[in-house]
């Protein structure tokens, strides 16, 4: 049979917001080659590739692709690929569901919406904040000095940083030649910008995040860098708390409004990390 794939639009309030995944079934024999070419024709940030049907080890082996290559782990990936093996292969739904991933297990639950746990987060350099702003073009003074430019990762590394105000989150523009010169010398490709003012009511953080070294020029709601945020909003304490539970915006400026539910917690292992939103049935179809 014909490898099928399913659209899902994942940390979406309704359909045709949040960030588009395609879920591949049936493609395992398929060479490293032809899984990236399928990635690039769906043209989305990312497309997971369901290597098996059946549990394997306590969980569903799972890839990860970008238009640009293959990736450990990403978060609406994570929770959209659950959600497509929760409700189109199992014969009943299920309240948790394992992925074996590149970067190791990731649990997923359901809910009122689909949470995830991230690795333990863990912290890297601390950028230089003017670079920082020349990459982002924006002014210096658009940064947020009482919190680092540092890059996070719990499965993937993220570069975060702090900015002022909304204002200056929406004046974002990636300048690629210093943007390249950045990452060649960074474990990270993802930059993920947020500040304390959100869009609409309710919510309490707005991000953007720019990859252009994966093939996104921007994404619409990025999972894993949200996952890094949360453990950065514990680590420097910038709710003045060692717990956050917050809902971030993203994907306001590209008219993909996605909503992220953050919650992290400082604990005798380190801090602990989780994600959720809400997924999106869009599509199904069949490559032939």
């Amino acid at each position: 049979m014909n490898p099928t794939f399913t659209i899902v639009d994942v940390f979406a309030e309704e359909k045709y917001a949040g960030n588009p995944l395609a879920v591949v079934r049936g493609g395992a024999g398929l060479s490293d080659e032809i899984l990236q070419k399928i990635t690039r024709e769906m043209n989305y940030s990312e497309t997971t590739f369901i290597l098996s049907e059946e549990e394997r080890d306590g969980g569903y082996d799972v890839r990860i692709f970008t238009p640009g290559r293959e990736i450990p782990f990403a978060g609406h990936p994570t929770l959209g690929t659950a959600y497509v093996i929760r409700n189109e292969i199992l014969a009943e739904p299920a309240g948790r569901i394992v992925l074996n991933l590149g970067a190791g297990k990731i649990p997923v639950t359901f809910g009122d919406v689909l949470r995830m746990r991230q690795l333990p987060p863990t912290f890297g350099r601390r950028l230089d904040p003017a670079r920082l702003a020349r990459v982002l073009g924006l002014e210096r003074d658009d940064l947020d000095d009482r919190y680092p430019v540092q890059e996070v990762s719990t499965g993937l590394p993220a570069i975060v940083v702090p900015l002022k105000s909304l204002d200056a989150l929406k004046r974002c523009r990636v300048d690629r030649e210093r943007y390249f010169d950045l990452v060649r010398h960074t474990e990270g490709e993802n930059v993920y910008a947020f500040c304390p003012e959100p869009h609409e009511k309710g919510n309490d953080l707005a991000a953007r995040m720019f990859a252009e070294g994966d093939g996104v020029p921007e994404d619409p709601a990025t999972g894993s860098a949200a996952g890094c945020l949360a453990g950065y909003l514990v680590e420097h304490r910038y709710l003045g708390t060692d717990s956050v539970e917050v809902r971030v915006e993203q994907g306001y400026e590209i008219q993909r409004p996605s909503l992220l539910h953050l919650q992290a917690e400082r604990g005798e292992d380190g801090i602990g990390v989780s994600v959720g939103g809400k997924v999106q049935m869009v599509a199904r179809g069949e490559l032939v």
